[in-house]
């Protein structure tokens, strides 16, 4: 017991992003622990799995019963989004000109091109403005993919962004198979790169709405501790953990924590 908590607390530092992380932090890497990853090494060896390209089994049971999960929620946030995503993309238009959804191309499961849908947040013409960018801004792009403050993001947009509205049209997504509730966010070929000799495992599942990285860091941590959350994820994921997490982004969505 000594030996566990010991690791259990060992974990908590290595993950803890900076000292913005909520408390409620570190009560979830625990649940991570005992609900994850033991449980993971109890029921292996009794269920059936899927072996992926990179060796990672996963359960069959719990890859069936998270899309079903998928498919009603998403279903039961369509039909109770639509008219509040009709007047997102009017105010969208109206704050500044071009479409209200934006299609951004990343990588999904296996390395197959994925078309993820947002809402518009930045203006028309955002990928001339960051010719303007100085370079301290430059340079935290390149590390992190974000910057503070970005000056391509519309007044709309701060808002959307903040409260994380602007995800809302992945549930068309989700349905469609191509990502899911829960799993590790989905990245451009830039950023899969600095997973190098993990990019592999990092592709082995479907990427997600949300995920242990966006429920408990988000912009609170660096690039390098996101990968590290992303891939402690894909080794130790199970259902429960899913609906754990899938309340932690109702919370840290709530508190606008992390969000920029």
């Amino acid at each position: 017991m000594a030996n566990a908590k010991s690791e259990i607390d060992t974990v908590g530092r290595a993950y803890m992003c900076e000292d913005t992380l909520y408390q409620g932090k570190e009560k979830a890497l625990t649940y991570k622990k005992r609900g994850s990853q033991l449980v993971h090494e109890k029921t292996k060896k009794k269920a059936s799995t899927d072996l992926g390209k990179n060796g990672v089994k996963q359960n069959r049971g719990y890859i069936v019963a998270k899309r079903v999960w998928d498919i009603v929620l998403s279903i039961i946030g369509i039909a109770i989004c639509i008219i509040p995503a009709i007047i997102i993309m009017l105010l969208i238009v109206i704050d500044s000109p071009g479409a209200p959804i934006y299609i951004h191309r990343r990588i999904g499961k296996n390395g197959k091109p994925l078309y993820l849908l947002k809402f518009r947040t930045m203006y028309r013409d955002a990928y001339d403005m960051m010719g303007k960018f100085t370079p301290e801004q430059m340079a935290e792009w390149r590390e992190n993919f974000k910057i503070e403050g970005d000056p391509r993001i519309t007044r709309i947009g701060k808002f959307l962004r903040r409260s994380s509205l602007d995800e809302l049209p992945q549930l068309l997504n989700i349905l469609k198979g191509e990502l899911s509730i829960v799993g590790p966010r989905p990245v451009v070929a830039e950023e899969l790169e600095r997973y190098g000799e993990n990019k592999e495992k990092f592709l082995s599942v479907t990427p997600g709405l949300t995920g242990y990285w966006q429920a408990y860091a988000r912009s609170n941590c660096t690039y390098e501790q996101r990968m590290e959350m992303e891939l402690y994820y894909v080794d130790n994921a199970n259902f429960w953990w899913d609906i754990k997490i899938m309340f932690a982004t109702v919370g840290a969505v709530l508190r606008r924590h992390g969000a920029k």
